[in-house]
């Protein structure tokens, strides 16, 4: 089993050259270089934050295992941290603090690293706010842009900051950095404004969770500010049939797409975009002119 060392850290890497994404062939070895490419820039979105990981040893076409407990043989130098909001008992969970971890992740087949709206030293209470709009069957992404266009309005007349990602999937994440609050009422001014949106776009956005509702429709999907709930981490890549990975987008570029591909980004593309275009999500990072939720 080769070896590496990494920031002061010695890891074990195990076959490297098992293909996870048979569509493309691409490997555990350059999903594990990905992460080690972007980290730095990961590992600021996920920072404090306790990681669900969606694991997939036999590549996107095998079995998923959905890890929140630490896995066994998990390196004594690993960050771990009781959590006792999640569940109905405290657990242990994994906090991905710097590059080795990130890694040690990956060789694990780790591909989908999702966390909650909240950090560790606060659990329970946000610091983020976050729409997950999902297509039904018959719309697409940019569908979603035009109902993202609508909650980025809405939020704005709130005195509040969205910043649009692909979701790695069908649809788009928006994320709002907000003044520290209990995830309740989060929860509750997030399901309100999805309930609006569906009355102010009743031919284009659902807020109810039913699937008979979402044909050519978009649901805004509120339900993930839920103290117990978690969402696909900035850039994580995701288990689709291509390496795609959940990617942060300009407004700009994202009214100036004229299909569903312009909108789709591979983890050979992302070191090369975050050169050029930096990373569009780091306002989120900024703790100055965070905005409380109105009462």
């Amino acid at each position: 089993m080769p070896q590496t060392e990494i920031d002061g850290r010695t890891l074990k890497l195990s076959n490297l050259d098992k293909v996870l994404y048979p569509e493309t062939g691409f490997t555990k070895g350059e999903a594990i270089h990905y992460y080690a490419t972007v980290a730095r820039t990961v590992l600021a979105h996920i920072d404090e934050r306790p990681l669900s990981f969606l694991r997939y040893p036999d590549g996107v076409e095998g079995e998923r295992f959905f890890t929140k407990h630490v896995p066994q043989g998990a390196p004594d130098w690993l960050t771990v941290r009781e959590i006792t909001v999640a569940s109905k008992k405290p657990m242990e969970q994994v906090l991905l603090a710097d590059r080795p971890s990130l890694v040690w992740a990956a060789n694990l087949a780790a591909l989908e690293l999702h966390t909650p709206q909240w950090q560790v030293p606060h659990q329970g209470e946000s610091d983020r706010l976050v729409f997950d709009l999902d297509p039904g069957p018959g719309a697409d992404i940019l569908d979603c842009r035009t109902v993202a266009d609508w909650l980025r309005e809405r939020l704005e007349a709130d005195g509040i900051a969205a910043y649009p990602k692909t979701s790695g999937s069908k649809g788009l994440h928006l994320l709002s950095s907000i003044k520290r609050m209990p995830s309740q009422r989060v929860s509750d001014y997030a399901k309100a404004l999805a309930a609006e949106a569906a009355r102010e776009l009743p031919d284009l956005a659902v807020s109810r969770m039913e699937k008979n509702l979402r044909k050519k429709k978009v649901f805004v999907d509120w339900s993930q500010n839920n103290a117990a709930k978690t969402t696909a981490a900035p850039y994580t890549l995701r288990a689709k049939e291509h390496p795609t990975v959940s990617t942060p987008v300009g407004w700009d570029e994202l009214a100036a797409a004229d299909s569903v591909d312009d909108l789709v980004f591979l983890a050979t593309q992302l070191p090369d975009r975050l050169e050029q275009e930096g990373d569009l999500m780091a306002p989120l990072l900024l703790k100055k002119g965070r905005r409380a939720l109105p009462s």
